[in-house]
């Protein structure tokens, strides 16, 4: 494993070593390096599901990674668009809100 500090590391190796370690060899390691789907797709998926599910914590990271990724400002807006119908107004609203910060962040 790299020396260089992961995200997980940073955000919470100090406290939850091993967690940072699974965070980084199983869920980033393996799981999102399987085959069957592009990291584009996964991010995607993980914006959508995140936003769905109201996990306002790990969303500015996986905005920030889906654009890394190749998903566009506009594919995230239409995104979470679509999910306001079957996740719900204020699930969408937030994570607007959300990507709206990220945008900004990154000059979007």
């Amino acid at each position: 494993m790299s020396t260089e500090p992961t995200q997980a590391r940073k955000s919470f190796g100090d406290t939850a070593p091993k967690l940072a370690e699974l965070t980084d060899k199983v869920l980033f390691g393996d799981v999102w390096a399987r085959p069957g789907l592009s990291p584009r797709d996964r991010s995607l998926i993980t914006v959508t599901t995140l936003a769905a599910l109201y996990r306002t914590n790990e969303l500015p990271f996986h905005i920030g990674r889906a654009l890394e990724n190749g998903v566009t400002r506009d594919e995230i807006i239409e995104l979470i668009t679509h999910l306001a119908f079957y996740a719900g107004w204020p699930n969408a609203m937030t994570a607007m809100n959300i990507a709206r910060t990220v945008f900004a962040e990154r000059g979007l």
